[in-house]
């Protein structure tokens, strides 16, 4: 039972962690709502991507990155395995973490913001 307890409390400050991260990157990019899209160009850097549809024009940021997770600790019975190290016999897991951010510019000033992605919080 407390086992359980521990990893539920572990488990919601994670998830607590992510949600701020997620209000912290809105906030950041709700400053340029109402601006020229020079000024968010100037700030953001050149976008990925940007393409033009019914006067509209949309400006795409993508951020990516690869991490690398460790494997899992290797559990039991050492044995004559215990030599060759903690971890066991799965390999580590590499993990794409990618997070687009696409502005919508109307008559040459920012609108709104969208997010997608598995790192954008």
């Amino acid at each position: 039972m407390r086992l359980l307890l521990a990893a539920l409390i572990v488990a919601s400050s994670l998830l607590a962690g992510c949600a701020n991260m997620l209000a912290q990157r809105q906030a950041f990019l709700s400053q340029f709502i109402g601006r020229p899209e020079a000024d968010l160009v100037r700030e953001l850097g050149v976008p990925t991507r940007s393409f033009d549809t019914s006067g509209r024009r949309f400006l795409a940021y993508v951020d990516r990155r690869v991490e690398l997770l460790p494997p899992p600790p290797m559990w039991g019975p050492w044995g004559p395995w215990g030599r060759f190290g903690y971890y066991g016999g799965f390999p580590a897991e590499v993990v794409e973490l990618v997070c687009e951010t696409t502005f919508e510019i109307a008559d040459g000033t920012v609108r709104s913001f969208s997010l997608r992605g598995n790192a954008c919080g």
